[in-house]
Parts: structure tokens; sequence; C-alpha cells
């Protein structure tokens, strides 16, 4: 089983990311979060978990194995596919999921695309005990903050491939729009709607 890759970066997508071990390009599906700390031409190490089904095998990267932890163990949910575990990730960091599930905070999983309160709840109730607080920083920031989750998301714009000038019109014109969501600071929530817009060529004439 790979469980960590540490090679050249030699392609970053939107989801996916391309290393380089050994002459062999191996693909990783991961976070924004997670591929923002990617850089084409630079080195690496990822941490991985491979999930293997009947008709393929995929390699999912981890900024942390503490992150890569949360990931299997959501995995063991019913109905939770690796997906889905991904976009868990995605909004909320590892030691947030782990609040969440001691908290009972069903709320805090219905803000992940395509979990609603029944599949919320069912987390909670399948992983009551599995995951408790470690007591590390969570990367939620406060709107007060504001100046911090800018950067974040400005970097990880960059890390995906747009030009800081890109990005950084794109992350004012998406907070002037979406001002309720600019005031949580929620990095991941305000990055998913960022690449929203970049998607649609709203604000970088059609990229």
């Amino acid at each position: 089983m790979i469980s960590s890759l540490n090679g050249e970066v030699t392609h970053v997508a939107l989801n996916s990311a391309v290393v380089e071990v050994s002459g062999f390009g191996m693909l990783i599906q991961a976070t924004p979060q997670t591929l923002s700390g990617l850089h084409i031409g630079r080195r690496a190490l990822v941490h991985t978990s491979m999930v293997v089904r009947e008709d393929s095998m995929t390699l999912f990267g981890f900024a942390s194995p503490a992150e890569r932890e949360v990931f299997e163990v959501l995995l063991s949910v019913a109905g939770i596919g690796p997906r889905l575990a991904l976009a868990v990730l995605a909004v909320h960091g590892p030691e947030e999921v782990r609040v969440a599930v001691s908290d009972g905070d069903a709320k805090a999983f219905t803000r992940v695309p395509g979990i609603g309160p029944k599949s919320a709840q069912r987390i909670l109730l399948e992983l009551a005990g599995k995951l408790a607080p470690t007591g590390e920083a969570t990367t939620t920031l406060p709107a007060a903050a504001e100046p911090a989750w800018k950067d974040q998301v400005l970097q990880a714009l960059v890390g995906l491939g747009w030009s800081e000038k890109d990005a950084g019109k794109a992350l004012e014109a998406t907070a002037a729009a979406e001002p309720e969501l600019a005031a949580t600071g929620h990095v991941g929530d305000i990055l998913k709607s960022v690449l929203r817009d970049l998607g649609r060529g709203a604000t970088v004439g059609g990229r």
C-alpha cells in the first residue's frame, strides 16, 4: 500500500495533481487546501491513502497524516465514499471534523455539498467515539481575521494555476457579491465560491 509520495510536482489541477516518483507520474486526488501547497517544479511530500474498487485504484493525497486519518475514518460511515469524504475535508480541517463529531454538530456536516440532515446525523452516530479532538488549532478563522483568510484563499488560487492578479480580482468580486459568506471567514467555503466564479469566467475574461 502506498502511504506517501515524495517527488517533484509535475501537474496541478482543480482537484488533482501529479507527483513524479522514480520516473513514475503518480496521480492523486486532493482538496484545494492540499493542492494549494503543491507547486509545479518543486518537490513535495504528500501523505496518501489508496482506495481500491473492482474497476479502479485511486490515490488520495493529504497535507498531513492527521488529514489522512480523518479521511479514512470517514470512509467507515455507511454511504460515505471517498469523494464525499474528501469534500468534507475540503470544507473542514481534520481537527474541525473531530470537534464537530465530539460536539454533535450536525450543521457542520450539512455545510458540505451532498450531505443533508439525515446523512449528517448518521455521520455523528457512526463516528461517536471514533474521532475525538486532539487539541490542535482548527483552521476556522473568525471574521475579524479577514486579512488572514484572504491571504490563504489567494495562495490557494495561485497554487491552482491562476495569476496573483486574476486570483485577487476573483476574490474581491466574490467577496463583494457574497458579503455574508465573506463575513464568515471560512476559507473552504470562500475558496469553493471563488472557484465556481472562475469556472464561469465571471472575473478573468472567460478563463
